[in-house]
C-alpha cells in the first residue's frame, strides 16, 4: 500500500496543507452571505466566520412577533447552510489540490 509513496516530502506536504487551509480560512472571512425570508421581509447577512453581521426587518413585521421569529429563524438557517456549504466546498478544493496518495508525494 505504501510502497510507491516517498515519505521524505510528507512534512512539506502537512505544511503546504496548513498553509492553504489558513489562506481558504482568511478568504471565507471575507465572504458575506445574505438569505432572505417572508418575501424579503426578513434579511440576514453572515459572514464566513459564521457570524451574523447584519439583521433587517421589515417595520411591517414589528406588530406581529410570532411570524417575526418565524421568518428570523428561517433566514439564520438559510444563511447558516449557505456558510456551511462555502465552508464544504473550499474544503474539497483544498483536498482535491494536495494530490492524493501513491506516490504523488
Amino acid at each position: 500500500m505504501f510502497e510507491n509513496m516517498d515519505f521524505s516530502k510528507m512534512g512539506e506536504m502537512l505544511q503546504k496543507a496548513q498553509e492553504e487551509a489558513k489562506k481558504m480560512q482568511e478568504e471565507s472571512a471575507g465572504k458575506e452571505f445574505t438569505a432572505k425570508s417572508g418575501g424579503g421581509l426578513v434579511k440576514v447577512t453572515g459572514n464566513g466566520s459564521g457570524e451574523i453581521i447584519d439583521i433587517e426587518i421589515d417595520d411591517s413585521l414589528l406588530e406581529d412577533k410570532d411570524s417575526l421569529q418565524i421568518l428570523l429563524i428561517s433566514a439564520v438557517n438559510d444563511v447558516n447552510k449557505m456558510i456551511e456549504e462555502d465552508k464544504k466546498l473550499a474544503a474539497s478544493k483544498m483536498l482535491g489540490g494536495l494530490g492524493g496518495f501513491g506516490g504523488k508525494f
